[in-house]
Formats: structure tokens, sequence, C-alpha cells
């Protein structure tokens, strides 16, 4: 412990012994220290919140997703410290007078965008913060630049985005109608092919789709209006032979006179229909009315001749079956050419368009490309009109309500107080480095020479031993000259740290006429 209290003495006997150099280096070293602090200019910050409120009534209705909501508050984000932003903001604060070219500009802009931040605080909570430090400008300057720039990077952004979204929207719509016109130019091409290719082949055969499809479907109802009439045949001939074993009349009841045929029974029968039409309030006008008084002029004169004709036997009348199976019978027959004139019809048209597939074999293959070509087109062409219409009403929404609402809950600050650099802190930084570096030379130097301060270290460099030594011995003129040396020293010590006292008094003087 005594010897670490004896080096200790030794380093401070030392440095003492070389007390000018110290204190000449502590200068030099505070005075390049303050000037260097005294050249950076201060950072003034001003800081601002705004809420960003994204459309909120309608964006389900109109397709706006969850997704394509973060992706506007991330547009938020980045469209505040944009270079086109900060442009605007350098041009239109104080900072441009200190620019004259684009390249200054530029630079500006770089600078700028080092002392802006952006922090989301919630979803739609953003907190603007702009620290300015240009050179050039006093203190007074810098605080008021520092709030011009929040103001400005607000007002720019509200009106760039604003501005941006209808011509946004605007071009979108320009391009949109652009490429439906020529979309529906290529379909009206296309639609008018396909129409000449059906009037060439197509027309012959009913329905939708290829030729295949159609050919396929022209078989399949051949086939069932062969068995239709098949059927209608067999049903035919059965009519026929249940029609053949049954009597035209039967006899009639005793006391009838003359004979009853069947053209006098169908005249009761129609009299009874247009008795039970009259009934149901049917008027002369209505269509079944007129077609039974029709047939009833009609047959009435062959029911007149048959009973001219007739004997006055025991009397015969018609019979009510035989009346009903030829009436079925005729409808039979009718159904039975019918299925046999479409039967036709559907072999002839299949029996063309065989022929004109087996002439021009690339019929399948012109269709099919029409058809493609005409899919795709169509598909587009709806695509783009759907497109135009989420468009049109985004548009809407827009224009008519604010789909993006700014509303700044606490307006820029007005700096009072630099933030940067801590000017009192480095101050004295810079006093403590300056008396630390003149110890450190005086204690240098002092290694440097060939001196020893007491009898051991002289003893342990030689390694003879040390008989003893003589103290100095100070003169009464010598007092007077030391004492005079000390007190220059001490003033000029204390010059340094009333130096340092004063760039303190006036680093906090400006800051009162700031605030």
């Amino acid at each position: 412990m005594n010897g670490i209290y004896q080096e200790i003495r030794i380093a401070l006997h030392l440095v003492w012994s070389r007390r000018w150099l110290a204190l000449a280096v502590a200068w030099g070293v505070c005075l390049l220290g303050w000037l260097v602090i005294a050249l950076i200019p201060n950072s003034y910050e001003s800081q601002a919140r705004i809420f960003v409120q994204m459309q909120s009534l309608l964006p389900d209705r109109i397709g706006i997703s969850t997704a394509e909501r973060q992706r506007d508050i991330d547009r938020v984000r980045s469209t505040l410290t944009s270079t086109v932003v900060l442009e605007k903001v350098v041009r239109g604060t104080d900072l441009g007078l200190q620019t004259q070219s684009d390249a200054d500009v530029a630079a500006m802009v770089e600078r700028l965008r080092q002392g802006i931040e952006i922090k989301q605080q919630q979803d739609n909570l953003f907190q603007i913060t702009a620290r300015t430090s240009a050179g050039g400008m006093s203190d007074a300057q810098n605080a008021k630049l520092a709030r011009a720039v929040v103001q400005k990077l607000i007002d720019v952004f509200v009106e760039g985005n604003l501005s941006g979204d209808r011509d946004e929207t605007t071009q979108t719509m320009r391009f949109l109608d652009e490429e439906l016109a020529r979309r529906q130019k290529q379909l009206q091409e296309v639609e008018q092919r396909r129409v000449a290719f059906e009037q060439r082949y197509m027309g012959l055969l009913p329905g939708v789709g290829s030729i295949g499809q159609r050919m396929d479907a022209a078989r399949a109802e051949l086939n069932n209006v062969e068995s239709a009439l098949i059927a209608a045949q067999s049903s035919l001939s059965a009519m026929s032979g249940q029609m053949a074993g049954t009597p035209a009349t039967v006899a009639g009841p005793a006391g009838v006179a003359g004979t009853v045929g069947p053209n006098t029974a169908r005249v009761a029968a129609l009299e009874a229909q247009l008795g039970d039409a009259q009934s149901r309030g049917w008027t002369d006008q209505h269509p079944d009315v007129v077609a039974t008084r029709a047939q009833l002029d009609r047959i009435r004169p062959l029911a007149a001749r048959e009973r001219t004709s007739g004997g006055s036997g025991g009397g015969s009348m018609a019979n009510p079956s035989y009346v009903a199976l030829r009436s079925m019978l005729a409808e039979k027959q009718a159904n039975a050419a019918a299925l046999g004139a479409r039967k036709a019809q559907l072999q002839s048209d299949l029996a063309q368009l065989t022929a004109k597939q087996s002439d021009e074999p690339g019929v399948a293959a012109e269709q099919a490309a029409i058809n493609r070509d005409y899919e795709v087109l169509k598909t587009q062409y709806d695509k783009l009109l759907g497109d135009r219409e989420d468009v049109r009403l985004r548009s809407d929404v827009s224009s008519k309500t604010d789909t993006v609402k700014f509303s700044v809950l606490d307006p820029p600050s007005e700096p009072r107080l630099p933030v940067a650099p801590n000017r009192p802190l480095l101050l004295a930084l810079v006093l403590v480095v300056g008396l630390a570096a003149g110890v450190g030379a005086a204690f240098g130097k002092a290694q440097l020479a060939t001196t020893y301060a007491t009898a051991d270290r002289l003893a342990r460099a030689s390694g003879l031993p040390v008989i003893g030594s003589i103290s100095e011995i100070v003169t009464a003129p010598q007092k007077v000259e030391r004492r005079k040396r000390m007190m220059w020293f001490a003033g000029a010590g204390g010059a340094l740290a009333g130096c340092f006292l004063l760039l303190l008094l006036v680093e906090f003087v400006q800051r009162s006429l700031i605030a």
C-alpha cells in the first residue's frame, strides 16, 4: 500500500514540476474542442400526431379487403418520406432559400429524410418528428423551420394523397375505357365470324355447341323419334284392328223411328259441348265456341241427309265407341305422320352436314378456333367491364365520402430548446479531456527524462547503494519568483475555468432568447 501511495506522489510531483506544459496542452485542447462545438449548429425538433381514418362504411361492399386497407396504411407511411413529398417541403419552406440547383435540392432532401421519423403508435395513429439544423440560420430560424417542415409535410401529403387518388382513378378509367373499346371491336369481329360460320354449317341442326355436339344431339333426337315412331305405328295398328271389330251403329231403343246415323250423334255431342261452354260463361267470340259452331254448321247438313234417308224400322243409332275409336285413330295417324316427317328431316340434315364435313375436314378446327377466340375475348371483356364498374364505384365513394380522413390530434409543436447537441455536457467533456491531455502530456514528458525523483529509484536504476540525498535550498529571491509564477499559473488556470463558465453562460442566454 505504501508503495502505491509513493508512486502516486511521484507521479503528481512529476506532473506538477511540468505544470506549465500541462496547462498549455489543456488550453490548446479546450480551445480547439470548444471551437468545434461552437461550429455545430443546434438541432430543433418538432412533433405532431395525425390520425388517418380509412373508409369504414363501404369497404366490404365495394371489394376493399383488410389486406388492401393495410396496404393503404403502409402507403401512408412510405409516402410521408418519399422524395416527391420532401422536395415539395424543401421548396415550400426556408430550406429552399439555401438551394441553387437540383443537386442542392437532392442533397437537402437526403438530409431532411434523415431528420424525419414516422412512428405508428396505434393502428391508424402516426407521430411525425422532424429535426432541422440548417447551417447559415440562427437558432430562432431553425426552431421555426422545424415546425414549418412538419406542417408542410402534413399539408403536402394530404393534398397529394387526395389529388393522387383522383388522378389515379382518372387514368385507370381512361385505360379501362380504351381497353374495353378495343376488346369490344375484336369481340364483334369474332361474333361476325361465328354467325357466318353458323349460317354456312350449323344452321341445319338445332341446339348449341360445336358441330360434333350438335350432331350428337341430332342423333340422340333421331333415336328418340324412331322409338316414338315405332311406338306410334304399333299403337296405330292396334287401334285399326280394334276399329275393324267395332260396329259403326247399334240398335236404338224401342219406339225410335228411323235410323240415327253417326253425323246425327256427332251433332248431339257438339250441341252438348256448346251448352256446356255457355254454362261456363263463354261468349260467342270464344275460340272454342267459334270452332264448335263451325263444326255444327258443317255436320248438320250431313245429319239432315241421314235422317231423310233413314228407314222407319226398329231404328239404329251411331256406336259411341266406334266414333271415339275413329277420333283416336285419326289422332294417332297424324302423330305417326309428324314423327315420320321429323325423322326424314333429321336424316336429311345429318346427311348434308356429314357430306359437308367430309368435303371440308377443317370445319371442326375452324369452329374450335372461333369458339376459343370468342370465349377468351368474352371473358376478358366481362372482367374489364366488372373492373371498370368497381373503379367507378370506388371513385364515387372517394368523391362523395371521405375515403381517407386526416385528423391532426396534436399540431406541430414549437421547439423551445435544442435537442442536439447537448452543448453544456460537451463543453464540460472538452474541459475534462483538455485537463487529462495536459496531465498526460506532462507525465509523458517526465517519463522521457533521465532523472530520478527519489533515492530509491536511483539505487534501483544504478544497482549501487545511495548514501544520501541533498534537498533543494530555495533562497528568498527564488521564493518571490516562484510565488509570482504560481500566481501566473493560478491566473491561467482560473482563466480556463472562467472561459468554460462564460461559454456555459452564453449557451443558456441563447436558449432563453429562443424560449
